[in-house]
Parts: structure tokens; C-alpha cells; sequence
């Protein structure tokens, strides 16, 4: 039984497979910033010494000597509302932190390390103790949406992966909201319900960029009934859509063989979007929807099992959609 909090099962919008970057740490001697934010899993591989001692897949400073903490930046990829952070410390046994806390800053712009190291940050997660070797979550309760996170460790030591949970809210300035991806993501998409997610989370489908491998899409098991595996989605605002996109990249032997998509409009009943359809292997397919009818939310039923890489559902915003859409920036500033 999974007995993890629900908030994990949000995107993680630190990750540098959305955009997240480490814009900036005060040291990191003996492992680089960068690691604390890989996609991956952290993984170890005993007696791996390079010129500066065992080489981790992690952020590490080297033994404070005076008073102080260390802290590394991270540039959210997707800016939203955060739900909770973990501070993953795998592999780091007698050398990591016995605290850390976290704070975040929404600023505009592309600020400078220098400029946002003089903005006024806001605690999210205060000074926490810390188990190494281990994945430590902390929920955080905060309705603005951030666009940076600053992680601190008290005093030195290494740090696998900081993950930060939460939900996407796109800005309206920087969007065209009569011709976007009403499924996407970033800019405030969501998968509500899936039939299956074995080998991966079906929230990859809606994830920004192309899939580089595989394991980036959506894969189900495979099936030994008579049923088929689906995906539920709510848009970024009630919509219209003009054409959609089943990516099967990187899936073989394993894509799906026909696909359709349904619609609903603020929890009515579902109708046809896109009649069943043949699908070919490692295939972008794109469709225009000529008679597409205003939605908030899709469906998509993959048949009669396996892998997706993205979903994309082009289309504009209908007056509501905008409304609620500017209305969710808004209330998150």
C-alpha cells in the first residue's frame, strides 16, 4: 500500500525535466549543484573515488570550519503553488545535514543570483531535523503561487534530490489564450484519474517538450481482459479545441493500436471527440478536430493497453475559460 502523502503525487515543479535549473549554491565541492534536481532516481555506486573523494549523485559541500549554512537556488520550471517539499538524502549516511529548511520568492523577469540573493525570501519550511539515507517530506501550506526556492543546510553535507510539489499556474501575459495547449501542463492541466500507471505517471503525457526516452511518456501493463486503459485530464480553462496530437515516440513494441478521445463540459456526460483511431508505432499523429465543442475536460482511452509519450490539445479558451484562467494568476500573487 502506498501511504504517501496525496501532495507527492503532484508534478514536481523543480525538475529539470520541466525547465528547473540551480541557478546558484554557495559551495559545491564535492558534488555539483546540478544533481539535486535530475529527474532520475539517485543511484550509488560503491568504491566510484574521483580527485575530490567518492563521487555521489547529489549536491555536497565540503566540512564547515566556522559558523554558517550552505544553500543552493533553484528556478522553478513550471512557477505554481507549492504542496510540499522533499529534501531526499539517499546514499548520504554519516555526511548529511541534520537540518534544512526552505524558502521561496515570486519575482518576475530573470533575475540575477546577486539581485534575488537581496529580494526578501518567505520561510516555507523552518529549520528540520533530517534522516539520512532517506527520503524526508515536509507539507507546506501556502496559496501563492512561487516562481524560486532556496534550500538551506544546516550546517554542510549532501543532499540527493530536492523535489518541490505542486500545482502549475500559468501567467496570461505570456500566453496566446486563443491558440495554446489547453492540455498542458504548465499552463495548468492536470491528470484527475488513470486506469493504470505500472511502469510510469500518466501525468508525463501533459509534460512540457518532447519525450528523449521511453520511460518520459506513459506506459500501462499490459492487459489480459477485454478492457482498455484511459487517462482523465482537466483542462487549463474550458476550451475549444482545434486539433490534437498522440505522440507514440520511443514506443515499439509496445503502442497502443488504436486510441480515441472524449470530452466532457463541467461534469457532464462524455461524447466523442476523436473516433477510434489506428495508431502507428514511434509516430507524432495529428488530427484536426473540424466540429469540436467546448470542454473542460478530455479523456483519452488507449487500446487496448500501453505507452503514450505526450498528448497535446491545441485550441482557444472560451470567454469563461480566460476569466477563470486570469482569475487563478491572480488569487495566486
Amino acid at each position: 500500500m502506498n501511504d504517501r502523502p496525496v501532495w507527492t503525487n503532484e508534478p514536481d515543479l523543480a525538475s529539470r525535466r520541466v525547465g528547473g535549473s540551480v541557478v546558484w549554491a554557495n559551495d559545491e565541492l564535492f558534488a555539483e549543484r546540478e544533481n539535486l534536481i535530475k529527474p532520475a532516481k539517485p543511484e550509488f555506486q560503491p568504491w566510484s573515488f574521483g580527485h575530490k573523494g567518492q563521487i555521489y549523485d547529489g549536491w555536497e559541500t565540503r566540512r564547515r570550519r566556522e559558523p554558517g549554512a550552505d544553500q543552493a537556488i533553484v528556478r522553478l520550471g513550471l512557477p505554481g503553488v507549492i504542496s510540499g517539499v522533499i529534501v531526499d538524502t539517499a546514499f548520504f549516511t554519516g555526511n548529511y545535514p541534520p537540518f534544512a529548511s526552505v524558502e521561496a520568492v515570486a519575482v518576475e523577469g530573470y533575475p540575477s543570483p546577486a539581485e534575488l540573493s537581496e529580494l526578501d525570501w518567505t520561510t516555507l519550511v523552518p529549520k528540520s531535523p533530517l534522516t539520512g539515507d532517506a527520503e524526508n517530506l515536509f507539507e507546506v501550506s501556502s496559496p501563492r503561487r512561487w516562481t524560486h526556492a532556496r534550500l538551506t543546510i544546516h550546517p554542510d553535507g549532501g543532499v540527493a534530490r530536492f523535489r518541490v510539489h505542486g500545482a502549475p499556474v500559468a501567467d496570461p501575459r505570456l500566453l496566446d489564450l486563443g491558440a495554446l495547449d489547453l492540455a498542458a501542463l504548465e499552463n495548468g492541466a492536470r491528470v484527475t484519474a488513470a486506469s493504470n500507471m505500472f511502469y510510469s505517471a500518466p501525468s508525463n503525457l501533459i509534460s512540457p517538450g518532447f519525450a528523449s526516452v521511453m520511460g518520459e511518456g506513459w506506459e500501462t501493463a499490459r492487459r489480459r481482459d477485454d478492457g482498455n486503459d484511459w487517462v482523465e485530464i482537466a483542462l487549463a480553462g474550458s476550451g475549444v479545441p482545434r486539433l490534437v496530437e498522440l505522440d507514440t515516440s520511443h514506443f515499439k513494441g509496445n503502442a497502443p493500436g488504436w486510441a480515441s478521445l472524449s470530452g466532457s463540459a463541467d461534469g457532464g456526460e462524455w461524447f466523442e471527440v476523436l473516433p477510434r483511431t489506428r495508431l502507428q508505432p514511434d509516430t507524432r499523429h495529428r488530427f484536426p478536430l473540424e466540429q469540436a465543442r467546448e470542454i473542460t475536460d478530455v479523456r483519452l482511452d488507449i487500446y487496448p493497453d500501453g505507452g503514450m509519450a505526450r498528448l497535446r490539445l491545441y485550441g482557444g479558451l472560451t470567454e469563461q475559460g480566460r476569466k477563470e484562467f486570469v482569475d487563478r494568476y491572480q488569487a495566486a500573487r
